[in-house]
């Protein structure tokens, strides 16, 4: 379980979270709707342990897998060695293989990552970011730049790793949202300005237009 409780953050004078709470249960797909400086990014990175708020109360699972926007990997390695090589950082050797099949990587296996075509790059990432079995899996933006055919097949990974792990899915597509995710959170301005189940949701357009003015 995740949860946040009336955190606040502040770069200089400008604060950028202001009073967030929420709780995230087990199993979830969680949609993190907002526009560009919304301040989704500096929330995903107190969730992960890079930023400290300046007060409140963030309780995350000791085990989280992030895939930051700009999937950084080491194009000159091979797949398999990649994540041989994340897996040793998080003593999870034994569960490289199986992650390979899971991400549908093992044709790739032995290729450069820079042979790769972006679709398997977020594969690639995806895979190190399950390494250690995390409990939470945090994606920014996972879709970004990639064709139909690949954003439906990274569509159907990812709702399959939320049958196993609660995945927090930051996006400025609302399509995603819709596709993939049982709840979405709205946060613009720093605040939370809706948290809704999608099944209560008749018009996602309609709430993110209210709850940011866009």
């Amino acid at each position: 379980m995740v949860r946040v409780e009336m955190i606040n953050k502040h770069f200089g004078k400008q604060q950028v979270l202001k009073d967030v709470s929420f709780a995230i249960e087990k199993g979830a797909i969680v949609g993190l709707l907002g526009p560009n400086g919304a301040g989704k990014s500096t929330l995903m990175k107190i969730l992960i342990g890079l930023l400290t708020p300046d007060n409140g109360v963030v309780q995350c699972p000791e085990r989280v897998g992030y895939l930051p926007e700009r999937n950084p990997l080491y194009e000159e390695m091979y797949v398999r060695e990649y994540l041989y090589f994340i897996a040793r950082l998080v003593h999870a050797e034994q569960e490289v293989e199986g992650v390979i099949d899971r991400v549908g990587l093992r044709p790739e296996a032995t290729k450069h990552i820079r042979q790769l075509s972006k679709g398997y790059h977020q594969r690639v990432g995806l895979a190190a970011a399950m390494l250690g079995n995390p409990d939470l899996l945090i994606l920014d933006e996972p879709t970004t730049g990639l064709d139909p055919n690949q954003l439906e097949d990274i569509r159907h990974l990812i709702q399959e790793i939320g049958q196993h792990h609660t995945v927090i899915l930051s996006t400025h597509i609302l399509q995603e949202v819709k596709e993939m995710c049982t709840r979405v959170i709205i946060i613009d301005h720093g605040r939370i300005c809706a948290d809704k189940p999608m099944n209560e949701i008749t018009d996602l357009e309609e709430l993110f237009r209210q709850s940011t003015n866009h």
